[in-house]
């Protein structure tokens, strides 16, 4: 689907490429198109073909949020194979933004696509955008301020560069550098880690916007390790041509959801009814399938499931 690196500097040339382009969406900006088709090799799944569900239309209408008939998704686009640009560095693609296009469709919306960094999304919710679509785990935390609509699961990955050369053991990351992504479980999971080791061996957090510049940090040896979502550390290992590699196995495998401004029960019902509907006729999966993560596939969508992992 994407180029192979053939280096690290290459590698680390494309990371920065796509989060500088992606930085321009510090500031909230709507859904970039691209201006020509043919420069995208990265091509999401084709929703063209879904019908409006005149039910649930009328449900997501009646929400306290939806407005003029569009249907906006923040998401923190460097997060491939969940949400990212396309080669031309404005197309939004990957399987979030193809489950936000399905949903917006199934509802009989016009899904714009909202650029956002990872930490801004949720306290942006029913204010600068109606969902926030962007591979967030449940928490019992982030329940506090939203709420969700379950549609994945997935765990956490650790990914050093090939042959593990600081001989790192995912059971003591004391004493090593640890990239994550701000605002994620997995730099919440680091920060605990290093509260754990000793004054003399210390590991130290190494906290980055975008999941793009933690992969680089590896790639380029200014971090030892980098702690991601399991589809996302996947993605990248997969495209680094065998320069990075995953350590250890898949850990705490847990629910993740569609955001929704608490309290909303209107758009909380259409979108779970809208999720549970293309997960029954197939199209959630055909969507999972095409980019290789149906893995981590949900049979049931929930309103605030009780059961996170």
């Amino acid at each position: 689907m994407s180029l192979k690196f053939k280096s690290f500097a290459a590698l680390a040339l494309s990371a920065a490429m796509m989060f500088s382009v992606a930085a321009c969406g510090t500031t909230d900006s709507g859904d970039a198109k691209s201006e020509s088709k043919a420069k995208n090799t990265t091509v999401g799944y084709d929703v063209s073909t879904i019908k409006k569900d005149d039910e649930l239309a009328k449900l997501a209408a009646s929400a306290k949020t939806v407005k003029s008939g569009e249907l906006s998704v923040g998401m923190e686009l460097s997060y491939a194979p969940a949400e990212f640009y396309a080669e031309d560095g404005k197309t939004p693609v990957g399987y979030d933004v193809d489950m936000s296009k399905a949903i917006a469709q199934t509802l009989g919306l016009k899904p714009k696509i909202v650029s956002s960094m990872f930490d801004t999304i949720v306290p942006s919710i029913g204010s600068k955008y109606d969902l926030g679509i962007t591979a967030m785990t449940i928490t019992e935390e982030r329940l506090q301020s939203v709420d969700f609509v379950s549609y994945y699961r997935a765990g956490s990955t650790w990914a050093v560069q090939k042959g593990n050369p600081k001989k790192l053991d995912t059971s003591d990351m004391c004493g090593a550098k640890i990239a994550v992504q701000t605002g994620t479980v997995q730099e919440d999971e680091a920060n605990k880690i290093a509260k754990g080791c000793k004054a003399d061996n210390k590991a130290e957090v190494m906290s980055y916007k975008r999941q793009a510049e933690a992969a680089t940090a590896v790639a380029t040896g200014k971090a030892d390790v980098f702690y991601a979502d399991s589809p996302v550390a996947g993605y990248a290992i997969s495209q680094t041509n065998g320069q990075l590699e995953a350590l250890g196995d898949v850990e705490g495998v847990a629910k993740q959801g569609i955001a929704i401004k608490k309290g909303d029960e209107q758009l909380d019902e259409a979108v779970q009814k809208a999720v549970q509907k293309l997960m029954d006729d197939g199209t959630y999966m055909k969507i999972l399938k095409h980019w290789g993560v149906e893995s981590g596939a949900l049979d049931k969508a929930e309103i605030n499931p009780t059961d996170l992992n």
